[in-house]
């Protein structure tokens, strides 16, 4: 299936004088999914998960059985959830966003099966391509999530993330370079995973936060070590990585004491902290894998 979803911007929205360019409602995105939902169920993309219905055999159950309804109950654990085209304009947000999880969990694109011709059943697959069906679902449903108040995406992993701040993007597109998995990547990806959740709150951008003023910490003695051989320039700018470690020890990030400076507004400065702590890190390991190179 090839849903063709257009992404450029009409006269009015590009010229500015259309009120509703921006950002769009729970009310519309509701709308939106059911009509994208619709083409992928009706391209059979859920027959794998869901099944179908034969004349001869009547119905034939998917991976999910026979009850459907009941396998979502176990997995979201909330009910009055299916049929989703039925239902799906009642959802709440909350609601909304587990259920675009829960299909992309069980979407597989058909491949190969048989024409049923008798009063013209329609088609049968035996052969599903789960990765393509979630990646052609994930990129379509991705063009609707990204306009919908301060934007979202659903992740390769399947899960719904706040779009990153405009014009930050690539560092989180951009991949670390490979240097210490357990203390650097893996950690640096699990703050990224924290901080973006769907309604992540000040605790957990806190510890976010937290977690990528350790992984500075861990590279402190190394960039140190280099820092000593730079030249004025280097030296000049090196100065200003080092505010990063006085923003851990004492504003609230890693101590908590009398002495901590805290009488600040954390739903603004958080992310310009966080930001900032990923940006070094990023400049600290091509500094250091840079240094290594060179020894070599």
């Amino acid at each position: 299936m090839k849903v063709v979803m257009n992404s450029r911007k009409y006269y009015s929205a590009r010229t500015g004088k259309n009120p509703n360019e921006s950002r769009y409602d729970l009310t519309t995105l509701r709308r939106l999914f059911r009509d994208l939902y619709l083409r992928f169920l009706n391209d059979d993309y859920f027959q794998e998960a869901f099944g179908y219905d034969c004349v001869d055999y009547g119905r034939v159950q998917g991976k999910l059985g026979s009850d459907i309804e009941v396998q979502m109950f176990r997995l979201i654990r909330k009910p009055d959830l299916w049929p989703i085209q039925n239902k799906c304009e009642a959802y709440s947000e909350d609601d909304l966003f587990d259920v675009i999880e829960f299909i992309y969990e069980h979407i597989s694109k058909p491949i190969n099966g048989r024409y049923h011709r008798f009063n013209d059943c329609g088609m049968h697959y035996n052969t599903f391509d789960k990765n393509t069906g979630q990646q052609e679902f994930r990129e379509q449903v991705n063009q609707i999530l990204c306009d919908y108040k301060e934007g979202y995406e659903l992740s390769e992993n399947g899960e719904i993330l706040e779009l990153p701040e405009n014009g930050l993007e690539n560092l989180f597109v951009e991949n670390l370079p490979i240097y210490d998995h357990d203390n650097v990547e893996q950690r640096v990806e699990s703050a990224i995973k924290k901080f973006r959740s769907y309604r992540s709150s000040l605790d957990e951008k806190h510890d976010a936060i937290r977690d990528l003023a350790d992984v500075l910490e861990f590279l402190r003695p190394k960039i140190k070590e280099l820092a000593e051989k730079y030249n004025p320039d280097e030296q000049y700018l090196y100065k200003f990585t080092q505010n990063t470690y006085d923003i851990a020890n004492n504003c609230g990030i890693r101590h908590h004491n009398n002495k901590q400076k805290q009488d600040y507004d954390k739903d603004i400065w958080y992310n310009w902290i966080f930001y900032y702590y990923l940006a070094t890190i990023h400049v600290f390991v091509r500094l250091i894998k840079k240094a290594e190179s060179q020894s070599t």
